[in-house]
């Protein structure tokens, strides 16, 4: 919903002119009439007008795509042969994460958990990724992520693990400024440990909070209630994006497209064949920050050409046809999914994605849902099989091996439990724990794809179509990461 500062709180509180705006909506299946106390007090909002944007994002407008390589695998990997697939609109951020956003992030775990300063601990990126056994890179390890020099420089050293961690508490800040933006909740800075704000949490009515003012309820048998999804104040979730939202982020077909017809399919996220900027004063400049040949990350003194030796601030270069920097070279990006080479003949043709794990809220004997953990976050637990039972969808959480790496595609008939240990001759067999993950098979269900091509990368991993994968837990100097949120209801917008 597309809200003035402050107008939603007081529209509420001061006759509620939001809702009475529907008070003569009636229902045409019942005929009974919306917002209507006396009739129990059901809310439509037939005013309601869109998703708002949330801060730092760009609307990508979604469609159908050729999603895969477009250049010779000279890799001879065949890990991405190009296929047609449909992504629905969905909101991505305008550049990666800057150093300065996850200092941001590192300053509130630090703050907000003090008794508990392992929880800022385990976020901090790893600095040492800059160290080279043959390369002279320790001025990097002590500067590049607190030095006021490099704070619009891309966050490197966060493995995926800590990047969805991020994505959360993003979610949750955000949540929470708009709820006090909205008059609903007072600003709470010593909020501590468990007791701070949590989006999941507080829709579960498991956060009480400093609260100014909750929205008047209809309902006959209630005063006041909290804020629900079904009334579109809070924005969904932050996350990473699929490879395929990237992938066709990155592109950028809306630039090359008249009606329903793309007359340009493109190698970059720019037009053209080419690295190297063909208009005016620009013309030569390279598009992108990688290594233009063995030994060349930077040009020659007095010309720089990409005017970087490193990543380069996120905002340099020129922005692709739906507003969004850096999708070529500059850091690799995360993205959700779970890496298989075959991933192409399975997966969906629309939203396609690997790396499903469904899962639910705790609840107690009596139903309720349990209370939350010690980050003040709802527990969550997979869904059973004994749950899944009838469902035709899916029969169990665990989806990440699903047509390539369970039971039913592999050789190894005779054992049924071999995918729990090193015990057989399962494909992608997994360690024990994360520990050991990657000691078994390069491939498992820990390692994610990267896309986008870095600094010190060749022109060929610049192409969206690339994609290589890292395990979950590591990281690199050259790897960093930008959020996404689902765009709900028009794909367009109004």
């Amino acid at each position: 919903m597309k809200l003035k500062s402050g107008l939603f709180l007081l529209s509420l509180v001061f006759g509620l002119s939001v809702l009475n705006s529907c008070k003569d909506e009636v229902s045409s299946t019942t005929g009974w009439k919306y917002n209507n106390e006396e009739n129990g007090g059901f809310e439509y909002y037939s005013d309601y007008l869109e998703q708002e944007t949330g801060p730092g994002l760009v609307l990508v407008q979604g469609g159908t795509f050729s999603m895969g390589q477009v250049q010779e695998d000279v890799l001879y990997e065949w890990n991405n042969p190009h296929r047609r697939v449909s992504v629905s609109s969905f909101y991505m951020d305008e550049t990666e994460v800057r150093n300065v956003d996850y200092r941001e992030y590192l300053y509130w775990l630090k703050r907000v958990f003090v008794e508990t300063p392992e929880v800022m601990r385990k976020a901090l990126p790893d600095t040492l990724v800059w160290r080279s056994r043959l390369g002279f890179n320790e001025p990097y390890v002590e500067y590049y992520f607190r030095h006021p020099s490099y704070q619009n420089y891309p966050v490197v050293g966060v493995n995926w693990l800590q990047a969805n961690d991020y994505c959360s508490w993003r979610t949750d800040r955000v949540n929470e400024n708009i709820l006090i933006r909205e008059g609903i909740l007072n600003p709470n800075p010593k909020q501590t440990g468990a007791d701070n704000f949590n989006s999941d949490a507080y829709l579960a009515r498991q956060y009480e909070g400093d609260v100014k003012q909750d929205i008047p309820d209809l309902d006959p048998n209630a005063d006041t209630r909290k804020v629900r999804i079904e009334d579109g104040i809070l924005l969904p979730k932050y996350r990473l994006p699929t490879e395929a939202e990237w992938e066709y982020a990155a592109y950028a077909l809306i630039g090359n497209s008249v009606d329903e017809r793309i007359y340009e399919r493109r190698i970059y996220p720019w037009n053209g064949h080419f690295t190297r900027n063909p208009d005016g004063d620009n013309r030569g400049r390279m598009m992108a920050n990688f290594v233009r040949g063995k030994g060349d990350y930077m040009g020659v003194a007095g010309s720089l050409n990409d005017k970087a030796d490193i990543c380069a601030p996120v905002l340099s270069y020129w922005p692709n046809d739906y507003g969004l920097y850096c999708m070529a070279g500059n850091v690799n990006e995360w993205v959700q999914d779970v890496y298989r080479a075959e991933t192409f003949e399975d997966d969906d043709e629309f939203r396609p994605f690997r790396g499903n794990v469904f899962q639910t809220y705790q609840t107690d004997e009596e139903g309720n849902i349990a209370e939350k953990d010690s980050l003040g976050r709802i527990k969550m637990r997979d869904v059973t099989e004994e749950e899944s039972f009838n469902r035709r969808n899916y029969r169990k959480s665990d989806n990440i091996n699903y047509k390539d790496g369970d039971f039913e595609s592999s050789i190894d008939y005779s054992n049924e439990d071999g995918d729990k240990g090193p015990g057989s001759n399962r494909m992608y067999q997994q360690g024990k724990d994360k520990e050991s993950v990657g000691m078994m098979s390069l491939v498992n269900d820990h390692a994610r794809v990267y896309k986008g091509g870095s600094w010190k990368d060749r022109a060929y991993w610049l192409a969206p179509g690339s994609r290589r994968f890292l395990q979950e837990v590591q990281s690199q100097d050259d790897l960093g990461f930008r959020c996404s949120m689902i765009r709900v209801g028009s794909p367009e917008g109004f």
